[in-house]
């Protein structure tokens, strides 16, 4: 049943940080009556398989990979951007699933990842002040009066673009796309030559003689469906509220509410007020949900938060999405790690090394170093050992696509390669080389981590 004093409107009746403003109160109110009319994007058995999986994070017997755009984009919707990103994904979970040899939980940030919060409410360009961009959701990039006005149409173009992509997911997941004897056909050409790519053809040569052994057994894929098959699951930040209200639906054989715009939503390290619109929202619907937590995260109000969201403490309910920079992680992680822990809190804890290494470089270009981004995810297995906790996931921004945006890594982007191709629309995201280098170095952490696990069982 739903929590008590909660509907889908309670949050109506608490601070709501980051939504925009809409000028014309008419239009916003029939966009969201035409989108409460849509049909569910996700279903609510699939929200509650994502919760089981989750479980077996929270348990220590699966690792969670959640990882996509920073922000979706009008302009950059393709079917080959979502081919080439699920790609990487998949390549990215048979490394993890190869080197740490447990179940990996495959969750995208897609199909509904367009808002994103923002330091100020306005940008100021030489004498000109104009509404801040938002995410395609709310505004547009271009910095004219027309762009910056929040528009409530938006909504409507998000959800069919949603509705596309999930269509062109499951073709992927369920059509034969994703079988491991096609291991070796998922190589991004622009890849090719590298060290990742090198070390991706050693594995996938691996996995084949491996699936040939196992097919003299008579396993293969015609008997299990894992091996021609996967689960892909959805996330996004539950940002604007409007849009989420009006895809919240009760689930007919459950009498629950759920979210139908995607299996998993998260509250960002800004919108986490314990008694503000955002919690006060998530805490009725029964997806899995996501808490970012930065360095100011003050431990009470983690497990107040925790209570409020999942007050019958059920395993895969929550996951705690750690976001502190690769300075701050040895010294604000352990005390939220301790306090959930000794309040014994079922949790799945997880890495978002992206957000807390952020710069700008000499050329004006906001980056991310990747040295810092492995430095983090290193540090939180070493943190996580050290406290007696399971490692559960990495969270990351991520695309398919050959962008330049991050520097470092094998494949050696420096400051100035970043004009090459420097797409994103809001923060920079990983390449496919980098992507998979940082999976290969988790995949042997994770190793590590399950057999100290074990000796420890």
């Amino acid at each position: 049943m739903t929590q008590e004093n909660w509907t889908p409107t309670s949050w109506h009746h608490k601070q709501a940080l980051q939504q925009p403003s809409y000028p014309d109160k008419q239009a916003l109110n029939q966009a969201l009556c035409r989108l409460s009319k849509q049909p569910p994007l996700v279903f609510a058995g699939e929200a509650r398989r994502l919760k089981k999986a989750l479980g077996k994070v929270a348990e220590g017997k699966a690792f969670l990979l959640q990882c996509g755009d920073c922000a979706e984009s009008f302009a950059e919707f393709s079917a080959n951007n979502i081919r080439d990103s699920f790609r990487v994904i998949l390549q990215m979970a048979v490394v993890l699933t190869f080197g740490g040899a447990v179940p990996i939980v495959k969750v995208g940030r897609i199909a509904g990842q367009f808002a994103k919060p923002r330091s100020d409410n306005m940008e100021t360009r030489a004498d000109v002040a104009l509404p801040s961009y938002r995410g395609d959701i709310i505004n547009g990039l271009d910095f004219t009066p027309e762009s910056r006005t929040p528009d409530p149409e938006r909504m409507l173009q998000v959800y069919h673009q949603s509705a596309a992509t999930l269509n062109l997911l499951r073709a992927f997941a369920q059509g034969g796309y994703a079988d491991l004897h096609k291991v070796h056909n998922w190589n991004l050409d622009f890849v090719s030559g590298d060290l990742q790519a090198e070390r991706y053809q050693d594995l996938s040569r691996r996995i084949g003689e491996a699936l040939d052994f196992m097919r003299a057994c008579g396993v293969d894929g015609s008997t299990t469906p894992a091996i021609r098959e996967t689960e892909f699951f959805t996330s996004h930040e539950a940002l604007l509220l409007p849009y989420e209200e009006a895809l919240t639906r009760i689930d007919s054989t459950t009498d629950d509410w759920y979210d139908v715009s995607a299996h998993m939503l998260w509250i960002g390290d800004r919108t986490r007020g314990p008694e503000d619109a955002h919690v006060e929202f998530l805490r009725g619907v029964k997806n899995p949900i996501g808490i970012k937590c930065g360095p100011t995260m003050p431990p009470d109000d983690l497990i107040r938060l925790i209570d409020s969201l999942n007050p019958d403490n059920e395993a895969g309910r929550i996951t705690l999405i750690a976001r502190m920079g690769a300075e701050k992680l040895e010294q604000s992680l352990p005390l939220l790690l301790r306090k959930v822990k000794a309040e014994g809190r079922a949790v799945v804890w997880c890495i978002d090394p992206m957000h807390g290494n952020t710069e700008k470089t000499s050329n004006n270009y906001k980056t991310r170093n990747f040295n810092k981004v492995l430095a983090e995810v290193k540090d939180f297995f070493a943190v996580c050992k050290d406290e007696g906790v399971w490692p559960g996931g990495i969270h990351l921004e991520m695309t398919g696509r050959n962008v330049t945006e991050c520097t470092g890594g094998a494949s050696h982007v420096t400051e100035t390669d970043l004009s090459n191709c420097y797409e994103t629309h809001c923060d920079p995201r990983l390449n496919a080389s980098q992507s998979l280098e940082l999976a290969f170095l988790t995949a042997a952490l994770l190793k590590n981590a399950r057999l100290r696990a074990s000796d420890e069982s």
